[in-house]
């Protein structure tokens, strides 16, 4: 018996993508979409452009554009494409909002503004210009463990009556918390890939990713066999990732530096750039991420 699969309006399978770099820093959009189309031959229907996996917090709005642009000539027409637009700025992100539509985004990324702790008040003033600003679908990001804040439910209560904000990425980590805003009629995508299948059980949409950099057909799935009614083989699929899970997100500085480090491992890029403060993995981290990725068969 398949399980009712909720509205995924960005798509199921998502990752938020690497930015590859030259060695001295510059932007390497070549790379960059080579990134993008390995994603896409390996599980993904939508991927999330110049979001922190994609180092947003060093990239320029001018960079951000070129990204996303490069991206989409890479990918085609018809793969979902998410830009990130949150900073804790909002004439900022309401630029990067306009842009995003130019250049080709189905979608933006906006996480609430970090750093300055604004409120309620002034994250829901912030998001609203920013949408308006976008004039597309809207994907609000929710990590506090970055941000410094969380959205109330009382703010997502308010924002049922905005129609483009359609759904959230979730890296909050409380289920029932996630259950209610599904209730709400929002889209709720898992931002911790160690929790995906918990977030299946209560009513996600898909997965925004880290680990699909290197396990984007396993958390197809996970996903799949989720929803073909097979709770339990998706369970054991899972069970297979959690060397990985481990081995990408164990290190202080995870995500862009795990990320890029796993496509090197790949053979996707020839180098792990990162821009500072970021610093590339060490080789004894390198050959930890390795056996995590050999662990769960991921490579050989």
């Amino acid at each position: 018996m398949t399980t009712a699969a909720p509205a995924a309006p960005f798509g199921r399978v998502l990752t938020a993508m690497a930015t590859a770099f030259h060695a001295d820093g510059s932007l390497d959009l070549e790379s960059t979409q080579k990134i993008a189309r390995h994603l896409v031959a390996n599980g993904h229907d939508g991927l999330v452009v110049s979001g922190t996996t994609g180092e947003s917090p060093t990239t320029t709005q001018g960079e951000d554009g070129e990204i996303l642009a490069a991206v989409r000539d890479a990918v085609g027409p018809d793969v979902t494409l998410v830009a990130g637009v949150g900073t804790n700025d909002t004439r900022t992100s309401t630029e990067l909002a306009r842009q995003a539509n130019k250049n080709g985004a189905n979608g933006v990324l906006l996480v609430t503004p970090y750093y300055n702790k604004p409120g309620q008040k002034g994250i829901l003033h912030h998001f609203r210009q920013v949408v308006e600003a976008a004039e597309l679908p809207v994907m609000l990001y929710d990590i506090p463990g970055r941000t410094g804040s969380q959205i109330a439910l009382e703010s997502y209560e308010e924002m049922v009556a905005w129609e483009p904000v359609v759904a959230v990425k979730d890296a909050v980590g409380d289920f029932v918390r996630g259950l209610r805003i599904t209730q709400l009629g929002f889209a709720v995508y898992s931002g911790d890939d160690a929790l995906n299948l918990g977030w299946l059980a209560h009513g996600a949409s898909g997965f925004v990713s880290v680990c699909g950099h290197v396990a984007g057909n396993e958390l197809r799935s996970v996903l799949d066999t989720f929803f073909a009614g097979d709770p339990a083989g998706a369970r054991e699929i899972f069970t297979r990732l959690l060397p990985a899970f481990d081995a990408v997100m164990g290190v202080p500085n995870y995500g862009a530096t795990t990320a890029k480090a796993a496509l090197q491992l790949l053979g996707v890029l020839d180098n792990r750039n990162v821009r500072s403060p970021l610093v590339p993995l060490d080789d004894e981290e390198v050959a930890a991420l390795r056996a995590g990725l050999v662990k769960s068969g991921l490579i050989h």
